[in-house]
């Protein structure tokens, strides 16, 4: 998941500043509960006393941007509500966002014993319980909530082309337009509502260790056309100089690969 910070050092996703190297800058990329993970489906919990998610959003948006590391959207999150589950606490939507690969083989954060999805999609909550915003609540324990849902390819989403049909607006680091179509993030989750969850992180720098993952079994389409749009953004500003780095510029791979799992489990919740 993508987290802008100010401040923030350099990094991305190419040979020279990727995940690889995070740790170099941001000492918590090491840490015993990072994400993603492969979930090894033999290795899960069935847990009877995991129940369905509860969750009710807004579909007013705010802005749509292009952060050099991808596409977010920004929401209102007035209204919004994500509890049930995992939770002890109701959690808002922030902000929803995606990762992809520069082919078909790849781009998904989390794997399922070992298979890569194209591309995945990620719903960024915070506990509105406990904390008074977004910022307070990032680096808490207990402080986010993230849905993950993977994308297959098949037909068109609906619901993804009031994004894709924007992203020629902001091809560059840092391009930023209101998000001028309604959109409904209820959209993107599957309809079978049965899930994986585990304590993680953020995927991406500064990796606080603060996120409650939830992960969607059941894979959704999106068209072959709509990822293509995806890769066809780039990671440099409108007045920098082509950066001379093995995509030349282009967000043709924007996920980290899965990390180590080690003491903690994952459960699953078995619906529909």
């Amino acid at each position: 998941m993508v987290l802008q910070t100010h401040g923030i050092k350099e990094w991305g996703y190419c040979n020279h500043n990727g995940p690889s190297t995070w740790g170099e800058n941001f000492p918590l990329a090491n840490g015993p509960r990072q994400s993603p993970i492969d979930i090894q489906t033999d290795n899960s919990t069935l847990d009877q006393s995991l129940t369905p998610l509860r969750y009710e959003y807004s579909k007013k948006s705010k802005t749509l941007v292009n952060t050099g590391a991808g596409w977010k959207v920004t929401v209102v999150g007035a209204g919004s509500v994500l509890e049930g589950g995992p939770l002890n606490y109701k959690y808002k939507l922030e902000q929803f966002h995606c990762h992809w690969g520069n082919d078909n083989s790849c781009g998904s954060e989390h794997t399922v014993d070992g298979k890569s999805f194209p591309a995945e999609i990620h719903l960024v909550h915070w506990n509105c319980d406990k904390y008074s915003s977004f910022d307070e609540a990032v680096d808490k324990e207990d402080g986010l909530a993230v849905l993950g849902i993977f994308f297959q390819v098949g037909n068109e989403n609906g619901t993804m082309s009031c994004v894709t049909d924007l992203l020629h607006r902001v091809p560059h680091k840092d391009d930023i337009i209101p998000m001028e179509f309604e959109i409904d993030p209820a959209k993107f989750i599957p309809e079978n509502p049965s899930y994986w969850t585990y304590p993680g992180s953020l995927t991406t720098p500064p990796c606080l260790e603060s996120v409650s993952w939830i992960v969607f079994r059941e894979p959704v389409d999106i068209s072959e056309k709509q990822l293509e749009v995806f890769r066809s953004m780039y990671n440099y500003g409108r007045l920098d100089r082509t950066p001379e780095d093995e995509f030349r510029g282009k967000i043709l791979s924007n996920y980290r690969p899965p990390l180590e799992l080690g003491a903690r489990k994952v459960r699953y919740c078995q619906l529909g």
